[in-house]
């Protein structure tokens, strides 16, 4: 199913019950408007393992098109999801992540410590969003109309990208 994702909260706090998951409940909103089908909804800690294993087991067990995780893309001590990300990913799109970058650094400086990562696992994008569900919300509205295109080429679509 080519719409089917999941949603990963990456968050010490939100783990352990501390915080609302706003961020994952936003994103699962948004990516369900916009007629993605979230089979997979989850809140981890920040452990670069438990966010690798879970990656895997989401793109190769699972085999789902999209994964896009909220949280842990910051400069903070327990801010992992980049380095666990890039662990398991086979190509980056940086033009991705840089777009998210570009469109949030026109409303706050902060959005140039981001180090969110977009990158491809076999037959799956995954997607780093921040934490705050402002910032999930924006950066995910700047890559939005480029996920079906994406998702597309990356299962295998081989017709010409030209307009």
């Amino acid at each position: 199913m080519i719409n089917a994702c999941a949603v990963l909260t990456i968050s010490d706090r939100g783990f352990a019950g501390e915080r609302e998951d706003a961020s994952g409940k936003e994103v699962t909103r948004i990516l369900t408007d916009s007629g993605f089908a979230v089979i997979h909804q989850e809140i981890i800690p920040d452990e670069v393992a438990l966010i690798a294993k879970t990656l895997v087991m989401l793109a190769d067990e699972k085999h789902l098109p999209l994964i896009v995780t909220t949280g842990g893309t910051g400069v903070s001590p327990r801010d992992v999801t980049p380095e666990a990300t890039l662990s398991i990913i086979e190509k980056q799109i940086p033009g991705m992540a840089e777009a998210m970058r570009l469109a949030s650094m026109q409303k706050t400086p902060h959005a140039m410590i981001s180090r969110a990562v977009v990158g491809i696992r076999g037959i799956t994008l995954i997607v780093n969003l921040p934490g705050s569900p402002r910032a999930a919300r924006e950066n995910l509205a700047v890559i939005m109309p480029a996920l079906p295109h994406a998702i597309a080429k990356i299962q295998g679509d081989s017709s010409d990208c030209a307009s």
